[in-house]
């Protein structure tokens, strides 16, 4: 674990954000992204942001931020969540920023709120038109975004076997996709999972996530 705060403690930055933002000594945020028709996360926790501080030692914020995909503003966190529920269409400027912070050292998790088969097709259908080129593909187990804070060994939803996708830009692990969900659903105060499966993992999965993002 001293090593890995060591790590993280070096400069991060995003080419693109703002040149002012000190990364070492400001509170870092990460993202709740709004997108097409003021879509956004429906019921996404965000307990695993305090547990990401307590094993990182930083100043991540215990609350996301609200961050609008077509606004350069997304260039300022490491990290953004991007889920929700339903249909929905990308403006093509928020393809290009999408594009731009995941090809300049962005990193995404996403989901589909309540395994919505919507979103989901939808989340293919964009990703593909945002990122001609990549492909979505099996992250093996033994990718170390498995192990950066929490060693997991398996993946599961509701007992049986479960896997994420990613996708890679110049070697690099820049979105995390669960077709399933990622919602720690047990700690969305106030909401239900409304029948959804999500991964069992999950709040250990978006803590490794935060540090990940932050490592590379």
């Amino acid at each position: 674990m001293k090593i890995l705060l060591a790590l993280l403690m070096t400069t991060f930055q995003i080419r693109g954000a703002d040149p002012s933002f000190d990364w070492n000594s400001e509170m870092i945020h990460c993202g709740q992204l709004i997108y097409g028709d003021n879509q956004t996360a429906i019921c996404f926790a965000d307990a695993f942001l305090i547990d990401a501080a307590k094993e990182t030692g930083l100043n991540i914020s215990p609350k996301f931020s609200a961050i609008h995909l077509l606004e350069d503003e997304v260039f300022n966190t490491p990290l953004c969540v991007f889920t929700g529920q339903k249909d929905f269409k990308l403006k093509e400027s928020e393809r290009s920023n999408l594009r731009r912070y995941l090809q300049n050292g962005g990193f995404v998790f996403s989901s589909p709120g309540c395994s919505d088969k919507e979103w989901n097709s939808a989340f293919k259908r964009e990703i593909a038109l945002a990122l001609p080129g990549y492909e979505l593909r099996e992250i093996p187990m033994d990718h170390e975004i498995f192990s950066t804070v929490h060693r997991i060994r398996s993946l599961n939803v509701k007992g049986s076997p479960a896997h994420l996708l990613g996708i890679f830009i110049n070697g690099r692990l820049a979105l995390v996709y669960s077709p399933e969900g990622l919602n720690d659903a047990k700690s969305a105060k106030g909401c239900c999972c409304c029948g959804g499966a999500e991964i069992s993992e999950a709040r250990q999965v978006n803590v490794n996530a935060v540090a990940y993002s932050l490592l590379h």
